[in-house]
């Protein structure tokens, strides 16, 4: 089981990167199954060049437990706290995913266009990190003051925007959250281009609740896919 997840939380980052997700920027995080209050994460890297041997163990104050005293990412405390406030997740995904972007600085809401995105629900809510820190950020979640309340706002939904910032998307698994990482990004732009053509007609309440759990039972089948594509693209990339 242990290796197995440490396999996926690689897959995920390297997925995450080939789908338009994360590029240089960006984390994503697996609960360690045997110890639910600590979750690994790669040291401080760009997702598409984690291995396993990049993998750290983090507790639920952000404190890194590494035999070789290396570093992860400053905005640890983005998915600690986010694990300590919802022992439903499993899997957090923060990214700066350029299409969803606008939907956090604009008074336009991200609303799901489409069934593959009914997880998004309809009121996606936003992190305003001014309201807890001022005008004087760099808008990054580093303290747990400003994990917590990023985790407030997620609350029990599954996606948050962070105004000027991204978003992160959480699942009881990594497959479930990186699904969900990258039809935020697809529903973004199909709302966008939407928005452009006329009033978009979004999904219901209803239809939400109907399509994400549709979609639940068959995420197994884009995440073959994802890691093919991944590993392809890997293959062609230099090698210094």
């Amino acid at each position: 089981m242990q290796t197995e997840v440490l396999t996926d939380l690689v897959l995920a980052n390297h997925i995450l990167f080939n789908e338009g997700v994360l590029d240089g920027f960006g984390h994503v995080s697996v609960r360690n199954p045997s110890n639910p209050g600590r979750f690994y994460i790669a040291r401080s890297i760009a997702p598409a060049t984690v291995s396993e041997d990049d993998i750290l163990e983090v507790d639920l104050d952000g404190v890194v437990h590494d035999e070789r005293n290396r570093r992860t990412y400053v905005e640890r405390f983005i998915h600690s706290e986010i694990y300590k406030a919802r022992p439903d997740v499993h899997c957090v995904v923060h990214s700066h995913s350029p299409t969803v972007i606008p939907f956090g600085v604009t008074g336009t809401r991200l609303r799901p266009v489409c069934h593959m995105s009914g997880f998004l629900g309809n009121k996606t809510p936003i992190y305003e990190i001014r309201d807890f820190i001022g005008e004087s950020s760099s808008l990054l979640v580093t303290s747990q003051k400003l994990g917590k309340a990023l985790a407030d706002t997620l609350g029990s939904k599954n996606v948050a925007l962070m105004r000027g910032h991204g978003s992160v998307a959480v699942g009881e698994s990594i497959k479930q959250a990186v699904y969900r990482a990258i039809y935020t990004e697809v529903n973004a732009r199909l709302q966008a281009q939407s928005l452009a053509l006329g009033e978009p007609i979004f999904l219901s309440d209803g239809e939400c609740d109907g399509t994400t759990e549709a979609m639940n039972d068959h995420l197994d089948r884009p995440w073959q896919l994802w890691v093919r594509r991944a590993k392809a693209s890997a293959l062609n990339l230099p090698t210094t």
